[in-house]
């Protein structure tokens, strides 16, 4: 198996046929609608039917879900992190927003209004959530979240038991690193 390096909004040169296995819910998206010769499946998917993988029991803690806006109608992606979240024995409490009526974390925003409405919507959006640790499976999700005041738990930690550190995340510094990976700078 390849790995795929190449950001998906870069036209990646990929062979008809191939199927990417994703993380990114941005990424499942444009491979579905951009890349038409191609498939793909969220890594959440594969690891849902896995008997193999050794699951860590967070014992039963509590926390909320933001579904990211790219997987607003992908009840497929939605079930599959759910049932992770089942099996590593973690109680989730749904916010009132969520899945198919889910809101953008705020970070859809960025470049079509001033960083500061920005933040504010991120803000917004982390107050709807009930619990304080927001389980996230987007990368911009966990930005918006810890800016907002919540903590954020991105799933691929929460699966190998480490703690999410949202690292660079003021939405200026944070877009031009996404923008520098996919050559746009």
């Amino acid at each position: 198996m390849e790995i795929l390096s190449t950001c998906c909004r870069l036209h990646p040169d990929i062979e008809a046929g191939t199927q990417v296995i994703n993380t990114c819910p941005g990424c499942n998206r444009r491979y579905k609608n951009n890349y038409t010769e191609s498939t793909t499946v969220s890594l959440w998917e594969i690891m849902a039917e896995s008997d193999d993988f050794p699951f860590p029991d967070y014992k039963g803690e509590t926390m909320t879900i933001l579904d990211a806006c790219p997987t607003r109608n992908e009840s497929k992606v939605q079930d599959s992190i759910r049932t992770l979240l089942h099996r590593m024995n973690i109680e989730v409490v749904e916010p009132e927003k969520t899945r198919d009526t889910g809101a953008c974390c705020g970070d859809s925003y960025y470049g079509k209004k001033p960083v500061e409405i920005v933040k504010e919507q991120m803000k917004l959006r982390a107050n709807e959530m009930p619990v304080e640790d927001v389980i996230v499976y987007c990368v911009s999700c966990v930005k918006s979240m810890y800016l907002g005041g919540r903590k954020p738990r991105y799933l691929v930690d929460l699966l190998f038991s480490e703690s999410t550190d949202p690292q660079t995340y003021e939405p200026d510094a944070w877009h031009e690193e996404l923008d520098t990976f996919a050559g746009v700078r």
